[in-house]
């Protein structure tokens, strides 16, 4: 009855330890859920109100299958205004969220065998989205002393004839890690050398970057290469939008635009309409500005604190992350130590497993992004709950045997 497809792709790791918390939730369990990847700040007043606003215009109704013209038209604006990026509206596309647009975009354009170069950690759907359209994931590992940045010679190392596309995700889901104009300068000229490969670049925590970094897109450093890119992005992350479904892909290969849409006519049509207006008054108001400057402080703030507080912890080490709301911890030190049930830690996996089961904090392996003995915190809640789950965090190493 199951597609043999299936054996290829995963359930999302993400969302099953969200869903574990959950469950225990529903049992009338406290639980520190550290695994959510959203925003927890509500969605700004006058967005909302846009909904609103939607239905009593009778916005109701399907919309174009990729996007309204005046969405893609405010998308077109932020991107000329914000990036200083020059697009038509026949060069978007608006999907059911950024992960449809990736969907859409691979299928579009991956034949059997075609190879996917993902630096590591990285998000944990891009390898199952390409595997399941027989293409090839090429894992290039990333180090914390780079920052989990990829270096421009290791992607010369594992560019082939095959390559089709490099996924750059800046700032990065799960490290925060933020590519710097330098190395962006270095991969573009590696890419300058093989045309053949496309870079799809996952932009979707943009505006969520700390200490007075500027966000820098590929082609703001190397705009010749315009035909080869596909920029990703979103209004769930930046606008606290994420129910609202909606994300956009970018890319002046209108062939590649086209193919996406027929794609999207035959699986969800058009995204909702609604949304849609919505994410056009988010995009073309001034007033959400102020409000994502609002949130990045609060997520500095954050970010410096629990930085802080794991650093202190023995037995892990913890990127500074540069954006986005998530910390990055290396636990190699703890591997092979036992719980006080016995339970030995061999892996990322075992660490999350026992500190849930054990405390009731939900945090993600590093296994599901491509980085094993590593753990992902995010710090998308309330700092109280943040405090309280890092000394739960504490209390676990240090019971360790």
């Amino acid at each position: 009855m199951i597609s043999n497809l299936l054996s290829k792709i995963k359930p999302s790791p993400t969302i099953a330890m969200s869903n574990r918390a959950k469950e225990l939730k529903n049992q009338g369990i406290y639980v520190i859920d550290f695994s959510v990847g959203e925003p927890d700040l509500p969605t700004p007043k006058h967005i909302c109100d846009a909904v609103n606003e939607a239905m009593e215009k009778g916005m109701t109704r399907y919309t174009i299958v990729d996007g309204t013209i005046d969405l893609r038209k405010a998308i077109c604006g932020k991107l000329l205004r914000e990036n200083g990026l020059n697009y038509d509206i026949s060069e978007i596309s608006v999907g059911t969220g950024a992960k449809q647009v990736i969907f859409n975009a691979m299928m579009a354009s991956i034949n059997a065998g075609d190879e996917v170069i993902i630096p590591t950690p990285s998000w944990v759907s891009y390898v199952d989205i390409v595997a399941m359209f027989d293409g090839v994931p090429v894992l290039v590992p990333t180090k914390m002393e780079d920052n989990f940045c990829l270096k421009a010679a290791d992607l010369e190392a594992k560019i082939t004839p095959k390559t089709k596309w490099l996924m750059l995700n800046s700032p990065s889901n799960p490290t925060g890690s933020v590519y710097s104009p330098e190395s962006l300068a270095e991969i573009a000229d590696v890419l300058r050398k093989n045309p053949h490969v496309n870079i799809m670049t996952d932009d979707i925590y943009e505006h969520i970057i700390f200490d007075d970094l500027k966000f820098t897109n590929i082609l703001n450093i190397a705009p010749d290469l315009s035909e080869k890119v596909m920029i990703i992005n979103g209004v769930s992350k930046s606008y606290c939008m994420t129910g609202f479904r909606i994300g956009y892909g970018a890319c002046k290969n209108k062939n590649l635009i086209g193919a996406m849409r027929t794609i999207q006519s035959q699986s969800t049509s058009s995204p909702n309409a609604m949304a849609q207006y919505a994410a056009q008054i988010a995009l073309n108001s001034s007033e959400s500005m102020v409000k994502i400057l609002e949130m990045r402080k609060i997520m500095q703030e954050r970010r410096d604190f629990v930085y802080a507080e794991l650093s202190k912890i023995d037995g892990i080490k913890t990127l500074m992350g540069q954006g986005a709301f998530y910390a990055f911890s290396d636990i190699s030190a703890l591997i092979g130590r036992v719980t006080k049930n016995g339970v030995k830690i061999s892996s990322g996996n075992d660490f999350c497993n026992e500190l849930l089961a054990q405390k009731y904090v939900a945090t993600v392996s590093g296994e599901a992004f491509g980085t094993p003995n590593h753990f992902r915190l995010s710090f998308s809640t309330d700092m109280e709950t943040i405090k309280s789950g890092i000394e739960k965090i504490r209390e676990f190493i240090m019971s360790l045997g």
